[in-house]
This record gives C-alpha cells, structure tokens and sequence, in this order.
C-alpha cells in the first residue's frame, strides 16, 4: 500500500515539474540571459576567493601560488588606519541609509501629490544625477571648489571672506559628500517609492475622504504602513553594504587629496591606495572577503530583527 502511495505521489511530481515548466517556459527563456550573467560574473569569480589565503604570485597563477593561511586579513586589521577607514565606511553609509531614505519618501510623497507634466518634469530632473559617473560629478563638484577659481570662492569674495582652501580642509567634508551622494543617488530611490505610491489602491484614498480624512492623515495612515514592506526590503539590501563603500564617490570628489584622508578615506579607498602601491593581490582578495562576509552577516541580523518586530515585512 505504501510502495504504491509512493509510485502515485513519485508518479504525479515530475509531470507537475514538467508542466509547469511547460506553461512558464517563455518566463524561463526571458529570465535566461539574467541567469547567465549572474552565474559568469557572480558565481563563477568566487573561485577566487582562495587568493585571500594565498601568497599570490602571477608566474605561479591562482592555483599554484603558496597558502600563507589568514597573513593576508593581518596586513589589513594590524594597520594604524583600519580602524579610521572602518569608522569612516560604517558612519558614511549609516549616514546615506538615513538622510537618503527620508528625503526620498518626502519627495515621492509631494511627487505622488502632482498630476501632468510636472510629474513627468521633476522625475527627469531627479533622475538624471543618477546616470552621471563619478568622474564627472567629481568635475561639478571641482568647479564649485577649486581654489581661486571655483565658485564658492568667488561667493565668499562677493561677501568679503577669505577664501576657503577645501581640498585641504577635511572638517567640512563629511557635509559636503553626503550633499553630493544624496543629489546623485536621492532620484532612484524616490522614483522607486513613487511607483510604490502610484500602485496604492486608489478606493482606500476616496473611502479616507469619504471619512473626512486630511492629506496628511492619508500619508500617515494609509501611503506609509503601504509602503512600508518596500521601505523594509531596500533598507535590508542598504545595511548590507555598509561595509562596502562607493569607491568613485570617495576617490574623484575628494580628488584622493592626502589632506582629507582622515574624513575621507574608506576601506575601498584604502585597500585601492596599498594595492597600487604594493601589488598585494591577496590582501585585496582578503578584504573583499571580510567585507562580503560582514555585509551578509547584517543582513541576516537585519532580517531576523524585522521578522521579530513584523514577521510580514521580513524578506525570508
């Protein structure tokens, strides 16, 4: 009776399997190219990863090269500056989840608010900061700062100050980079919030109206709680690259000025600086590593504190 419950069962799974395969197969094929890209230049390089325990040598390749255990991850964590450039990659970014999020909700909120072109107007001129690189936004923010020539020097002459020398001076620019990642970066993320908006049933707005309710109690009792399982998902993905900072935001706007390396310089920065300098292949191999791990490490943290707080807005 069994053996035959099991022929039944084992009998029904694979021409399931096969049928469902069937009907979603142009989903499938679609999702092909993706799925290609991710395993070759995902999956594939983690092969690599064993250079962080190797003494790597190019004339002896990846395989050859001798083990030298955990020396590598050493170079990095006994340096004076790991814990400058840790601090600086953690607070950066803590900064940049906070002041990005909320200002992104605030202008999905007011963009949710509009109708007609000036939606369409305000999207393109968020947007656009977002496909610039950071080779030219580092131009823009040299124009604004260069010495005697820049902008902001000819303003503090028009009200009589002196001049302020600010690749020099590493006290102003943690305002200045969390002012130019939040203009770079602030459209995608409204953008995203936008479309979270926009897919609101519209009957819970006339049924709050109905009830009397004001534009502000809508947003709070109603666009908000919505919304919050997108907010949750991109905070999630967020704090897990904590420990992975923009290397073109903290290399071309400081202009990789040795003057603000006490501000300025993250792990990313650090480790670029010592393998150009050194060659140390495997050293860079190894904070990669320390890096990934940690940053799968809060998200798994992340994940679990949300699913405790409101198991519906965790990922898993």
């Amino acid at each position: 009776m069994n053996s035959q419950v099991g022929s039944e069962a084992g009998g029904t799974v694979q021409p399931r399997s096969k049928g469902r395969f069937r009907k979603n197969k142009d989903l499938f094929f679609l999702s092909l190219p993706a799925l290609l890209f991710k395993l070759i230049f995902n999956y594939l390089p983690l092969i690599g990863l064993i250079v962080a325990f190797k003494k790597f040598r190019f004339d002896k390749g990846i395989f050859g090269s001798q083990w030298n255990g955990l020396d590598n991850f050493r170079f990095f964590f006994v340096s004076d500056n790991a814990w400058r450039v840790t601090r600086n990659t953690v607070l950066y970014n803590g900064g940049f989840i906070i002041i990005t999020l909320v200002c992104a909700l605030i202008l999905a909120l007011l963009l949710g608010e509009m109708s007609g072109r000036a939606v369409k107007v305000y999207q393109s001129a968020l947007f656009l900061p977002y496909f610039l690189s950071w080779v030219v936004v580092g131009y823009i923010v040299l124009a604004f700062l260069e010495q005697d020539r820049g902008l902001l020097d000819h303003v503090w002459r028009l009200f009589g100050q002196e001049p302020v020398n600010w690749y020099q001076e590493s006290g102003r620019w943690p305002y200045i980079l969390n002012a130019v990642n939040l203009w770079k970066t602030v459209g995608f993320s409204t953008l995203v919030y936008y479309a979270g908006i926009i897919g609101i049933d519209p009957s819970y707005y006339e049924a709050a109206r109905i009830d009397g309710a004001g534009r502000l109690q809508m947003i709070r009792k109603i666009t908000l709680p919505l919304l919050m399982p997108l907010i949750v998902v991109l905070l999630i993905v967020a704090i897990g690259g904590m420990f992975r900072a923009d290397f073109g935001l903290f290399y071309f706007i400081p202009n990789n000025s040795s003057f603000l390396y006490a501000t300025t310089d993250v792990i990313d920065t650090y480790v670029f600086r010592a393998l150009r300098t050194l060659g140390d292949v495997g050293m860079s191999a190894a904070v990669g590593l320390y890096q990934s791990l940690v940053g799968f490490i809060l998200v798994v943290a992340t994940n679990t504190i949300i699913k405790k707080v409101n198991s519906d807005h965790a990922l898993w």
